[in-house]
């Protein structure tokens, strides 16, 4: 567990993502909840995490995603020296898409 960010409310707000069940329930909650910025910052940085393990190079990135040098140099930081969040993640979405 990652104890830089562990605290009551965060426990809550994981809850709260927990508790979601459609990807409708996610819009609307994550609408109510961030910015339509915040969101987006947020689903770069994941389709950066993507692009990052599939081994695509920064130039393609910066290209398809919009993201600075700097938000990728950030993201590959996690992916490298991380909690593996990003590889779990990655892990069941080709497992449950296997199963489709």
């Amino acid at each position: 567990m990652n104890s830089k960010i562990e605290n009551k409310n965060v426990d809550f707000l994981f809850k709260a993502i927990l508790a979601l069940e459609t990807r409708e329930e996610c819009y609307d909650f994550f609408e109510d909840l961030c910015t339509a910025q915040e969101l987006k910052t947020i689903a770069q940085r994941l389709v950066v995490a993507k692009m990052l393990s599939d081994k695509c190079v920064y130039t393609d990135i910066v290209r398809e995603t919009g993201a600075s040098t700097a938000t990728i140099s950030r993201v590959n930081r996690s992916l490298q020296y991380g909690c593996d969040g990003y590889d779990k993640i990655f892990e069941r979405i080709a497992e449950a898409d296997d199963n489709e």
